[in-house]
């Protein structure tokens, strides 16, 4: 089994720094929280700074040696006893040198966690932010969209994608920024106490950036892998589970796992690439420590045989390193989750990039609205699929009030004509108009309010079934009144919670019969002008016809109806047939004249119609 069909688009060169820049927007209403986190990271880095020259300090007191002036200033600062003269450690210095290391400390602690907390609070409220306009601007999306693209892939991209996107908040973005931050002050700092061991150990620094320059292509890649293995593995669970039926009854579960098993090594795979190259960084890093340690050592002690440094000037530079490299150790993962981030926020705006469905035009008739009676004129219409013509120059007229039926062949354009009533899909040719309003002039909303679709596939949504039917729409009166007519109140009676029903995923819950009852019930609710019945009743069983035909005729009284069916007696007394062939209307007429003309309906209704009639 392939699954290309659920591979990513291929994405352009990766720019971080546009992607960012397309997130600011999302933080920009948290611009208060954003400089608190700032005024919290600035304060830090004195914090960080202080502790290296402590330690001096105490090696100073330990050892007994002269302590420098400028670490003897800095204690001053903090309001130390007098410890500026060489000689045997005082008790009073060792308990403030510890005593101000624990305070600083708890300090760093609290302002640490704070600064952790606002900067998670406003990643939350930032992806709050990005899912909503991901979830707002799918179903803007135009219905050509989700003919091609699978399930899995997009929940992925509205789940995993945004959640992927928040770890750069609460552990990327800002902890990058300020260990940068913290990088330069160190190095700045080192150069004043002594600029020969600073220049020596920062000759790391250059060969050490080449090769995370040189990781970081790869890291991208492979986490781009990984998220479109993510993505995979999501569109074929779906699959899966959706398919469960088919998969059971033809007994394909070992041949279903083991196109799983092969998804899921892919999966596998990509994680051990991204695992590798964080290793090696980590590694490199590792090294990069170790050699600058080796420096410090190597040229300290060659300095101090001149007695140019001193053993405490050794004892800072080595704490000043590890706080310099600890961010560069930090980096790599750090890294790491911005190259996850930074992979989902492209799949992210690149979903949002989607153009939504084209923008109703309102170019002034619709302010003028004429009263809704339900005429229907497609004048000249063509549309295709993919460039794959289904409709050519078709032209009919429906009167308000009257009934009309679309039969032919399977891929003949019949369910297309519905769906281009309702724009579900843009005409490429020609008009549509309804009450003499091209329908590109109505609103969207406006327009599918006057119309009820009845679907061969019925969906109904989790939750009660009286939402199901009412879809929020319609009252409680108006929901009475559709059950009853749908012939649904002998099931609302036998459910243990009637209206307040729980209706399960897909509806399983409900035969396939009673879930077409519901669909009738729900568009009778709405109270459409105009009917659209798209193989209504193909799926219904004879006895529950039987049930519903009596619905469909109190439906379509004084409403304009189209009806796209394969049951002979849900079009057998309609006013018009229509018969289509390969895009094109053929034959026109009612059920006796279209038998008499002896052509396709007469082909069609010796395969199809007979047997139904004759029984």
């Amino acid at each position: 089994m392939s699954y290309a069909f659920y591979d990513e688009e291929t994405l352009g060169k990766a720019y971080d720094t546009r992607l960012v820049r397309r997130l600011l927007p999302y933080l920009a209403p948290h611009r208060a929280l954003l400089l608190i986190v700032a005024a919290f990271t600035l304060l830090r880095i004195p914090l960080e700074i202080v502790r290296p020259f402590l330690v001096g300090i105490a090696v100073a007191l330990l050892s007994a040696k002269q302590i420098p002036d400028n670490l003897a200033w800095l204690a001053s600062g903090l309001g130390a006893p007098e410890i500026g003269a060489a000689g045997e450690p005082s008790e009073t210095a060792l308990v403030w040198v510890v005593s101000t290391m624990l305070a600083l400390l708890v300090l760093w602690t609290a302002m640490e966690s704070m600064r952790m907390f606002v900067m998670r609070i406003v990643g939350q409220r930032s992806l709050l932010a990005i899912r909503a306009e991901l979830f707002g601007h799918v179903q803007k999306l135009p219905m050509s969209f989700f003919d091609h693209y699978p399930v899995g892939r997009l929940v992925t991209r509205l789940t995993n994608d945004p959640e992927n996107t928040g770890e750069m908040f609460s552990s990327g973005l800002v902890h990058l920024i300020a260990d940068i931050l913290l990088m330069v002050v160190i190095a700045g700092v080192l150069l004043w106490f002594d600029w020969r061991i600073t220049l020596a150990t920062l000759a790391i620094v250059p060969p050490l950036t080449f090769a995370m320059l040189l990781f970081r292509i790869k890291v991208r890649a492979a986490y781009r892998e990984s998220r479109i293995q993510v993505a995979r593995l999501n569109a074929h669970l779906q699959e899966t589970v959706t398919g469960m039926k088919i998969i059971q009854l033809f007994a394909r579960e070992s041949r279903n796992l083991s196109a799983y098993a092969d998804t899921n090594r892919a999966h596998r795979d990509a994680w051990f690439r991204s695992i590798r190259y964080d290793a090696l960084l980590f590694s490199t890093l590792g090294i990069a420590e170790s050699v600058a340690l080796a420096i410090i050592v190597w040229f300290g002690a060659k300095l101090a045989v001149g007695a140019e440094v001193s053993l405490v000037t050794d004892a800072v530079f080595i704490v000043m390193l590890q706080l310099f490299l600890r961010p560069l150790l930090d980096l790599g993962a750090k890294y790491s989750i911005m190259q996850s981030a930074m992979a989902s926020l492209e799949r992210i705006f690149e979903l949002l990039d989607r153009p939504p469905e084209q923008a109703d035009q309102l170019i002034g008739v619709t302010q003028d609205l004429p009263e809704a009676a339900g005429e229907i004129v497609f004048d000249d219409v063509t549309f295709a699929y993919d460039q794959q013509p289904v409709l050519k120059n078709v032209s009919f007229r429906v009167a308000p009030g009257e009934r009309v039926a679309f039969v032919g062949a399977t891929g003949s354009g019949k369910t297309t004509v519905l769906k281009l009533l309702a724009r579900l899909y843009e005409i490429e040719h020609g008009s549509i108009q309804i009450d003499g309003v091209d329908i590109r002039d109505y609103p969207r909303r406006t327009l599918r309010r006057r119309l009820a679709f009845v679907l061969q596939d019925v969906f109904l949504f989790t939750g009660s079934l009286v939402y199901n039917i009412g879809l929020e729409r319609a009252s409680d009166e108006q929901i009475q009144a559709a059950t009853r007519t749908a012939h649904v109140d002998p099931l609302i009676d036998r459910l243990e919670f009637g209206m307040q029903q729980p209706v399960k995923e897909r509806g399983v819950n409900f035969s396939a019969g009673e879930r077409q009852l519901l669909s009738f019930a729900r568009a009778l609710a709405q109270r459409p002008e105009i009917l659209l019945l798209d193989e209504a009743t193909s799926s219904v069983d004879t006895e529950t016809e039987a049930l519903i035909q009596d619905t469909l005729h109190e439906m379509m009284q004084n409403k304009t109806s189209i009806v796209v069916a394969h049951r002979l007696s849900t079009i057998r007394d309609v006013d018009r047939i229509y018969v289509m062939h390969q895009g094109e209307i053929q034959e026109v007429g009612d059920h006796n004249q279209l038998l008499e003309q002896r052509g396709l309906y007469w082909k069609l209704y010796q395969l199809q119609y007979a047997a139904q009639e004759a029984a």
